[in-house]
């Protein structure tokens, strides 16, 4: 969250920060509750004065024989007391609101961000790959129908077990995902990350302490209790991203300059209903409801975040460098930043089968399979995370960051358009094959049930 000096100090700062990112916040009802609660605290510090004055000359007044003016003093003191109780009755509840209305305002882009409404103005920064394109067939078959030709994805029968936005990976296609997971765990293994197998339900607290709620409740997985009020007494949610249980496992802590930087990767299935995509997608497994994701967390000093910032894109890329898949980075404007991101860089991985006019000359679409953000102090300040520059002093807010490394089944996407072959097979990236036996090539499998026969067989 916001601290309150920004908000109370320089409130057209964060006007600003909320007209670019197209952001609807309560700013002038914050700053009116601010204002009130300002002169509660102060009204409640004077008549405690008077009422420690009034009670102090009790005694003497009593010592004295003034039992008239005793008796006086004694019930002013309790007409103050009873003021004072007031005042801090509404300065309590102003407090409870302030706090609530924080929790509304979204991070304040950095200053070097694009001013732009939405994903159109985002600025490319750069493309990789698109130098040695490997050989494509003429006619590339969309990873929906080639996932079905080769039966290695299975969407009916995980909407039939599940519901829509669910779907199995069969043989191959599940041996290539449970490859690429691993494979992911190893390249960040390399550049420093420390491996967590964190558990999947969080707690409503932890899913505040990320900004997940309470502005995104209707996009999570609720385990029991009702989305319609994210705080009752049912206090866990399925995991909509590792970054909510690893960021939060620091919460209320403080750590030592020694211990930064931070460096966690964590591999957990994902849930997410997407209740503002409703209707996209409806093909594939492009959006989909349930889906595997390598997260990489970063904890570090606020002087070094951006400089981290550039690093971590470079890490997560690496993985698509290695598998030898083109892609993209985005830079985007402050319309299309996420709700407690300063700054962020999309990586979007080429998919040459549709058609999109902003692909390279053979078509195709960009998948978008991480964004890299810097949240600065906004998610510590709503998790207490701190750290101590120096042993004995004071200790102050870290920053945290964070990136998928990659998120997939978009990666699978991108594997079985990008290197299908005319034969309708799929080569394996080589990166790969270590992890899958040596196998070099995706053959598909034999359907299985009278759904697999021709009409004519099944007479």
């Amino acid at each position: 969250m916001l601290d309150r000096t920004t908000l109370r100090d320089d409130p057209d700062a964060v006007r600003e920060a909320l007209e670019n990112r197209g952001a609807d916040a309560d700013l002038e009802g914050y700053l009116a509750a601010d204002e009130e609660w300002r002169e509660l605290k102060a009204r409640g510090d004077d008549l405690r004065h008077q009422r420690n004055e009034v009670s102090s000359t009790i005694g003497e007044l009593k010592q004295a024989g003034e039992d008239d003016a005793a008796q006086e003093a004694i019930e002013e003191s309790q007409e103050l007391k009873a003021e004072i109780e007031a005042v801090e009755s509404r300065a309590a509840e102003l407090e409870a609101e302030l706090e609530a209305l924080m929790l509304e305002f979204p991070q304040v882009p950095d200053e070097s961000v694009p001013v732009g409404e939405d994903e159109t103005d985002n600025v490319e920064h750069r493309r990789w790959g698109f130098d040695d394109l490997r050989a494509l067939p003429e006619e590339i078959v969309p990873h929906y129908e080639l996932g079905e030709d080769l039966d290695v994805i299975d969407e009916a029968r995980g909407a039939k077990t599940t519901g829509s936005g669910f779907y199995f990976m069969k043989g191959d296609g599940a041996r290539l995902e449970h490859a690429l997971i691993q494979f992911m765990l190893d390249v960040h293994r390399e550049q420093g990350y420390v491996d967590l197998l964190p558990p999947v339900p969080v707690t409503s607290t932890s899913m505040e302490g990320t900004g997940q709620l309470p502005k995104f409740a209707d996009d999570a997985y609720r385990i029991g209790g009702s989305n319609a009020d994210p705080y009752d007494e049912e206090d866990l949610w399925l995991c909509p991203t590792a970054e909510v249980p690893v960021t939060n496992m620091y919460a209320d802590e403080i750590l030592l300059d020694d211990d930064l930087p931070l460096k966690h990767q964590a591999y957990t299935p994902n849930f997410r209903r997407e209740a503002g995509e409703h209707g996209t997608e409806t093909r594939g497994i492009v959006r989909v409801h349930q889906f595997n994701k390598v997260e990489l967390v970063n904890f570090v000093e606020p002087e070094t975040s951006f400089d981290r910032l550039e690093d971590l894109v470079d890490e997560a890329e690496e993985v698509l460098r290695r598998l030898g898949l083109p892609y993209r980075i985005l830079e985007l404007c402050t319309g299309d930043l996420t709700f407690a991101s300063a700054k962020t860089y999309d990586i979007e991985v080429w998919a040459p089968a549709d058609d999109m006019d902003d692909g390279p000359d053979r078509g195709g679409r960009w998948l978008e399979v991480s964004s890299a953000s810097n949240f600065k102090a906004f998610q510590a300040r709503r998790a207490g995370l701190r750290y101590r520059p120096e042993r004995h002093g004071s200790a102050e807010y870290l920053h945290t960051l964070n990136a998928s490394g990659l998120a997939l089944p978009r990666v699978v996407v991108a594997i079985l358009e990008y290197y299908q072959n005319p034969d309708g097979t799929v080569t394996i990236p080589e990166a790969l094959r270590p992890y899958m036996g040596g196998q070099e090539v995706i053959e598909g499998h034999e359907k299985v049930g009278e759904s697999a026969l021709g009409a004519g067989e099944r007479e």
